[in-house]
């Protein structure tokens, strides 16, 4: 009878040491897991402002590049496609479509941004204009905002992965619904830079 007792008693250790452990590999991953969300959260911040500049970039350049409209336009598309999914992706900075979503469309607005500088450099008039040259020098300043608040964000998303992939939490994760988690990364190699900006 005593011997029996001592399996039971050593199998219910057994489970009770499985279950902490458990809850310490769940816990780890859920604090991983809340601060790349947090790091996403200062993208988002910065993107907004970045999006809350452009109609008034655009606005001051219109009336110095009014034949450009089709430029003028573009940009306004590419920001307002950016926005709707800088939002989706702030819903759930892990839903990986979602920040795939959101890297194609900050591509693209990067891409209009960049044919609209490039044209610019024609008009001297808008160069020395004092709204353009303000707004520039923010959008400038947001930039690289963006650029170490990404850094943060893909440094915190690396943590998370490798904790997870990482022996044991790699047989509990998938389980416990910890998906892998996606990098913010700019797609086209040639964006690797802000936006250049300079009007001086």
């Amino acid at each position: 009878m005593a011997a029996v007792l001592t399996v039971v008693g050593v199998i219910f250790l057994g489970l009770v040491v499985l279950v902490v452990f458990g809850v310490g590999i769940y816990n780890k991953l859920v604090t991983l897991r809340n601060r790349f969300r947090n790091a996403f959260s200062q993208i988002d911040v910065q993107l907004k402002r970045r999006y809350d500049l452009i109609p008034n970039l655009v606005e001051t350049a219109k009336s110095f590049m009014a034949h450009e409209r089709e430029t003028l336009e573009a940009v306004i598309q590419a920001r307002n496609a950016a926005q709707s999914a800088n939002q989706r992706a702030a819903q759930n900075p892990g839903d990986a479509q979602a920040i795939q979503g959101l890297m194609g469309a900050e591509a693209a607005l990067t891409g209009s941004l960049g044919k609209l500088f490039a044209l610019s450099e024609a008009y001297p008039e808008l160069k020395s204009d004092k709204t353009m040259s303000g707004l520039m020098e923010e959008l400038t300043s947001t930039e690289n905002r963006i650029a170490f608040a990404r850094q943060a964000f893909n440094d915190a998303v690396t943590t998370y992965n490798t904790a997870r992939e990482s022996f044991p939490a790699v047989l509990f994760a998938p389980t416990l619904g910890f998906q892998p988690a996606m990098l913010f990364e700019i797609q086209n190699p040639t964006e690797r830079e802000a936006v250049r900006v300079s009007f001086g």
